[in-house]
């Protein structure tokens, strides 16, 4: 399971897909279509958006067709390679959005963000990367973001009288540390492959900076053996290799929240996870949230990286586009749309009030709304990341290519059973660059 998959807050909802009357659902049949996932809040948030705009818009009407995660992703892909998909096509960003692209299937937004600098101005800087290919715009950064997250048990610190990490070698200074308590160092759903890949994720970001990854995601030949990439694979291995995970963690799955659990139960000391798990850590771990025990960070810098340590990686939005194949009519209704219903003031304080942080700078304004003394730290903490972040990488399952994600993930794993050294990984990796 993709990191952006689970925090695009696409639960089951209805058994879809759900058309609204008339509409035809695709790009053929008159009337601008616009295709979303069901699974509430974002299901609601998105079905309000649409009411707002048609009711201010009688000649230009928004049809909608709702779906299923898995549906959607079948679907919208056979659709837009047919010339039947949406006029707005909704979407992760990223390597799907590349495939878009280089198939001449979405419009360049580069001048309509010309014209409307403002509403460019609005949204975080850092969440237009994943909506970049070859230095132009074809998608506008809407809905949430979900950064990757240290997260720490306050008690276990308290225990073995230490501080949280301030860097890389902090971190392996606390393994031993914890393991002699009894504490597991670090708690990991090894199994579902992606959780691992987020520690990968910084390491890269650290030590080498933006640009390591950046090379790969371009399709720079042997972009994988970069010096700075070897270098975060070995480190990482290290990692491992001293205890810093707790036994077993490559039979535990993220999906059964058995990693949160490790934390929150005190079997664990920290936990690198997404933004989305602390709702679940609040309603499942009776006080570890409401008590004050929870702690988050930034991950910490390397000694002697070059990574910029404001950066973040995991989820910098969600993303629309306008298919080419639509009418101008059409287009012309969709780009009203994003400018003006997408992440107007309705929409943000729609997300902010069901616990997320907008892709806005405007959700700031919001928090004051917040009564919970802990939701209103948490969210201007998750707020200051992703709104200060110079760079917001997208998870890499998410901004690769499918052939080269599955081929990611299957590497991942064996790096983290030990399987195979830096280099067997960058080897395996370099071979499908491009694919």
């Amino acid at each position: 399971m993709s990191l952006a998959a689970v925090s695009a807050l696409a639960a089951c909802g209805t058994s879809g897909p759900k058309t609204t009357p008339g509409s035809t659902g695709g790009a053929a049949g008159g009337g601008a279509s616009y295709w979303f996932l069901t699974g509430q809040p974002g299901q609601g948030i998105r079905e309000g958006q649409v009411k707002r705009f048609n009711e201010a818009n009688s000649g230009s009407q928004l049809k909608t067709t709702e779906f299923q995660n898995d549906a959607f992703k079948q679907k919208i892909k056979t659709a837009i390679g047919a010339g039947q998909g949406p006029t707005l096509i909704w979407g992760w960003g990223g390597g799907g959005l590349k495939a878009y692209v280089d198939a001449g299937q979405v419009e360049d937004l580069t001048d309509f963000f010309g014209q409307n600098a403002a509403l460019k101005d609005s949204i975080f800087p850092s969440a237009f990367g994943a909506a970049t290919v070859g230095g132009k715009i074809y998608a506008m950064p809407v809905e949430t973001v979900a950064p990757i997250v240290l997260f720490y048990d306050k008690r276990a610190f308290e225990k073995i009288g230490a501080q949280p990490p301030q860097s890389w070698g902090d971190i392996m200074d606390l393994v031993p540390k914890f393991n002699g308590a009894g504490i597991a160092p670090f708690s990991l759903g090894g199994q579902s492959r992606w959780t691992n890949m987020m520690w990968l994720e910084f390491l890269f970001d650290r030590i080498g900076g933006s640009e390591v990854f950046g090379s790969i995601f371009e399709g720079k030949a042997n972009g994988w053996s970069d010096p700075s990439a070897l270098k975060a694979l070995d480190e990482m291995q290290k990692l491992i290799k001293a205890g810093g995970f707790i036994k077993g963690f490559s039979s535990i799955t993220a999906d059964s929240n058995a990693d949160q659990a490790l934390l929150f139960t005190g079997k664990a000391a920290m936990m690198l996870h997404g933004a989305w798990t602390y709702g679940n850590m609040k309603t499942s771990g009776k006080d570890f949230v409401t008590g004050g025990h929870l702690g988050y960070m930034n991950f910490p810098g390397v000694d002697g990286g070059k990574g910029d340590p404001s950066d973040t990686v995991g989820n910098p939005g969600q993303y629309l586009s306008i298919s080419s194949k639509a009418s101008d009519a059409d287009k012309e209704t969709a780009k009203k749309f994003l400018a003006n219903n997408t992440l107007d003031d309705a929409s943000v304080n729609e997300w902010v009030t069901t616990g997320n942080i907008a892709v806005a700078k405007s959700s700031k304004d919001k928090l004051a709304g917040i009564t919970d003394k802990n939701d209103a730290e948490w969210l201007k903490f998750v707020y200051d990341t992703s709104a200060n972040a110079k760079t917001f990488a997208q998870s890499w399952d998410q901004a690769l290519s499918p052939t080269q994600a599955e081929t990611l993930l299957d590497n991942i794993a064996k790096l983290f059973q030990l399987s195979i050294s830096p280099q067997q990984f960058a080897d395996s990796m370099n071979a499908v660059i491009g694919k």
